[in-house]
């Protein structure tokens, strides 16, 4: 089936919500999502979206502009950071009047609270700027825009899986994929297409994202011969359930929760004496595995708590009831009375799909950019987060530059008319399916999906070596060749979710290896890139944008400059 509107966005999370809303002012704009709207992962969100509205306190966007560039070890472009700083107060009174609930402070104002790595006067104190709905800031965000969308007559398109970008000529015309229901292909014929597929999580064992997180914008550029931007940092988010992954948010330590080691000691005080528990997530991912590695551990295990005792049983209700909700379900404690065992979870990719501040595709080093495409949120690389993104800033980033993309992906599809669609589109949905239903091979999803996780996980997470990741590339290629075998048990075509599986573990593989290959080529540690056998940032070769190709030879690396407006490196210190 094909179907044509002005705009397509392909992930219904909030970037690509916020995205078609904005868009759909002057066009006709279709959501196309491999999960129902609703359950995006978006909706994990908890802790808050930062802004310096300063309703507790004095703030300005120079300062939210400074820790930005700071935490992101000086590899944001800054003209793009400016703009984040500059445009995310009106973001907030925007989400306000359409209908998010904020919590309030007693004098009505939308209320704020601290964060890691955000601070006053450039760097002397802990600041109030993330401004929150309880611990469920992404849920209430999510359900007000999609009432929004729908009010707007937005169509959505639930559980379709997208496999192509579909180009005439150089210009991108449309995506092809499936309907997962049925196996049918579903053509989309449009004069923009937006990216807005979130991240890729589920590459690794331990992981706060969802199973929706595998890679899947990412991918689909790498397939179309775009390079991926900064692959090699990955944010490792510091408190994870142990064992399982799942968030506890920053806002728990930002109301009094305290970090303990085996042995009771307030440990951070030692790594980030000003910042304490607030400090930046790759330095607290790093000082605990440091705690870890020492043999400071709860009893000898590989988890240090989270101690939220202090803050009281009315405060975590109001609060944080979400996270004290998780915690017992998932391990059966009482946050107010038992400490939670925690370690660092893999959180966010600060890499992704080169743009500019508008949300064009980048396709070089020199900003050429490839005309009706975009891309948003997550799964892009504006790049506002550099080696490091801070907490409360993916939220503000999926608003600002949806919003900017929205009115990009307008002003095109105003100008142009649709372009062809390529011959026989349907087909190459139609033969990729029958090709996997098809094979005899022996090889099975869940085997090979461990191993890369399990990889990952153990050779390129929070501490990085040459040799490891050089074992870990090997062994990524090796399990791609592998993959070329396999085999699917289910072959028929209702709801063949393994089917799905096998798509997504061929994204996730594609993407793994850019990782590896783009964290071997940088002999440095910057942000959440931390290289044991290089464990100083060198600015005067790392200070630099690295985008990853893949060419017929294999994966090739070439870099750009980065953006320096206002703030020079300087020494990060906390």
């Amino acid at each position: 089936m094909i179907h044509e509107y002005d705009v397509v966005v392909v992930g219904g999370g909030i970037a690509g919500l916020y995205t078609a809303l904005t868009a759909a002012q002057s066009c006709r704009v279709a959501v196309v999502s491999k999960v129902h709207v609703t359950r995006s992962h978006s909706v994990a969100a908890q802790g808050g979206i930062a802004a310096s509205l300063g309703n507790e306190e004095e703030d300005n966007w120079q300062w939210h502009m400074y820790d930005t560039v700071k935490g992101s070890d000086y590899l944001a472009d800054q003209e793009a950071v400016e703009i984040l700083a500059k445009e995310a107060p009106n973001a907030i009174v925007a989400l306000e009047h359409l209908g998010v609930p904020f919590t309030r402070n007693m004098q009505g104002k939308i209320e704020q609270r601290r964060f890691g790595g955000h601070t006053k006067n450039y760097g002397k104190a802990p600041i109030k700027r993330a401004c929150y709905v309880s611990d469920r800031t992404g849920r209430a965000i999510m359900d007000t825009l999609y009432d929004s969308c729908q009010i707007k007559g937005i169509n959505f398109y639930n559980e379709v899986f997208i496999l192509k970008l579909l180009f005439s000529g150089e210009h991108c015309c449309g995506v092809a994929g499936y309907d997962i229901a049925t196996s049918e292909p579903q053509i989309f014929h449009a004069k923009a297409v937006v990216l807005a597929t979130g991240g890729s999580g589920k590459i690794f064992k331990t992981t706060s994202n969802g199973f929706a997180s595998t890679a899947d914008g990412f991918a689909l550029a790498m397939d179309s011969l775009i390079p991926l931007e900064d692959m090699e940092f990955v944010q490792f988010h510091p408190t994870g359930i142990y064992g399982l992954g799942i968030l506890i948010s920053e806002a728990a330590r930002a109301e009094g929760g305290v970090l303990r080691n085996g042995l009771g000691e307030s440990f951070m005080e030692h790594y980030a004496p000003t910042l304490k528990d607030l400090a930046p997530r790759d330095i607290i991912s790093r000082s605990i595995q440091t705690e870890l590695k020492e043999g400071r551990g709860v009893e000898g295990n590989g988890f240090v708590h989270l101690d939220l005792t202090q803050i009281g049983k009315e405060k975590l209700a109001e609060k944080l009831p979400e996270i004290s909700s998780f915690v017992k379900t998932y391990i059966g404690i009482d946050p107010t009375e038992t400490p939670i065992p925690v370690a660092p979870t893999c959180h966010y990719m600060m890499g992704g799909i080169p743009t500019d501040i508008n949300g064009h595709v980048l396709v070089n080093e020199t900003a050429g950019i490839l005309p009706g495409l975009f891309a948003v949120g997550e799964c892009a690389c504006v790049s506002v987060h550099g080696a490091n993104r801070l907490g409360c800033n993916s939220l503000i980033d999926l608003v600002v530059f949806g919003r900017r993309t929205g009115i990009s992906v307008s002003e095109l599809a105003k100008e142009k008319t649709l372009s062809p669609l390529p011959q026989q589109a349907e087909n190459i949905v139609i033969d990729k399916i029958n090709s996997l239903l098809g094979s005899l091979g022996h090889e099975h999803v869940p085997i090979l999906r461990g191993e890369m996780q399990c990889l990952m996980t153990q050779k390129c997470s929070v501490f990085r070596n040459n040799e490891e990741l050089k074992e870990a590339l090997q062994s990524i290629r090796h399990l791609q060749k592998r993959f070329l075998n396999v085999g699917l048990a289910y072959k028929d075509k209702v709801f063949n979710l393994e089917l799905q599986e096998t798509l997504e573990l061929s994204n996730m593989l594609t993407v793994a290896e850019v990782i590896v290959f783009s964290a071997l080529q940088r002999k440095e540690s910057r942000g959440a890139h931390f290289r044991s056998d290089y464990p100083e940032r060198k600015d005067d070769e790392g200070l630099r944008h690295s985008l990853v190709y893949l060419t017929p030879q294999g994966l090739k690396t070439i870099y750009k400059p980065v953006s320096i407006t206002r703030f020079t490196p300087e020494k990060r210190s906390y």
